[in-house]
């Protein structure tokens, strides 16, 4: 009797594996952008310093003009109620201390302030380096072009307010006699570049960090301003058109939305990874 046939093996199917959706890939987030080129921010920044100082020159030789705009500033504060300035400056003259204090903050941290913290943004976050020259560069010329629209005489010269000239009486002075002084233009007080620069600096700092205590740099700004009217170097009313001028920049020129986060100070953990589900074999 011939062998019987083995029975067919039981082949087990496969099932065809159900399609499954397709997720477009996601983009990872995006990186710092580059930093411009230094020789280019080098040279950029000469011309925008070469344009200024021409115009600051050119604001030259208005004087009597200068000290007509300024009476009318000072009689408009007087209308408008404003604080005076012989308050602040009395507090300062109140102590040898503040008052030299405040000579020297005027005269050697506004300039070195903003060029540490371009250096800062420069090598630490690109994308908002490249807007906070922007806003500098549309600030500084709007200014420049009210000095030359508008050449106003600082408090300190003009003998209706009472203000003293704390910079030439205590020292350190910055400018010498505005009769012979070519290095600066002494009749260009509105705006006032050191409390926009300052404010520029400290919203910069402000959107550029992830502190919990970066709102104190607004603190920059600030003293800067009590110190430029203690000083009797400008009046209230320059404060705040520099604010002004610095509000209609910073909205002009929005903060970069795509830049990344700050990298984490040494020692400090990054971001933690996201947790992979794991897959259970059935």
């Amino acid at each position: 009797m011939p062998p019987a046939d083995p029975p067919p093996t039981a082949t087990t199917e496969q099932p065809a594996p159900a399609d499954r959706p397709v997720h477009p890939e996601k983009s990872s987030p995006p990186a710092n952008p580059a930093r411009p080129h230094p020789v280019r921010e080098l040279l950029l920044i000469a011309v925008l310093y070469t344009v200024y100082r021409l115009g600051r020159v050119a604001a030259e030789g208005h004087v009597p003009r200068a000290f007509r705009n300024a009476t009318d500033v000072w009689n408009l504060e007087r209308t408008l109620h404003l604080p005076g300035e012989a308050d602040i400056q009395d507090l300062l003259l109140h102590s040898d201390l503040l008052v030299h204090a405040a000579n020297a903050f005027y005269a050697t941290v506004h300039f070195p302030a903003t060029v540490l913290f371009l250096l800062w943004t420069y090598w630490r976050r690109p994308g908002h380096y490249v807007w906070i020259r922007r806003v500098l560069t549309v600030l500084t010329g709007a200014g420049l072009a009210l000095h030359l629209l508008l050449p106003l005489a600082p408090p300190r010269m003009l003998e209706a307010t009472g203000l003293v000239d704390t910079a030439r009486v205590y020292g350190p002075a910055v400018y010498g006699d505005p009769a012979t002084d070519s290095l600066s233009n002494q009749f260009a007080a509105m705006p006032s570049l050191h409390v926009g620069w300052a404010l520029t600096v400290a919203v910069g700092l402000i959107a550029a960090t992830r502190s919990r205590w970066r709102w104190l740099w607004l603190l920059h700004p600030a003293v800067t301003y009590l110190v430029v009217v203690g000083t009797a170097n400008h009046y209230w009313l320059d404060g705040i058109v520099a604010i002004a001028l610095t509000g209609a920049a910073l909205l002009l020129l929005r903060p970069p939305a795509s830049a990344a986060p700050p990298p984490p100070l040494p020692g400090q953990r990054g971001p933690a990874a996201p947790a992979r589900a794991a897959t259970a074999a059935s």
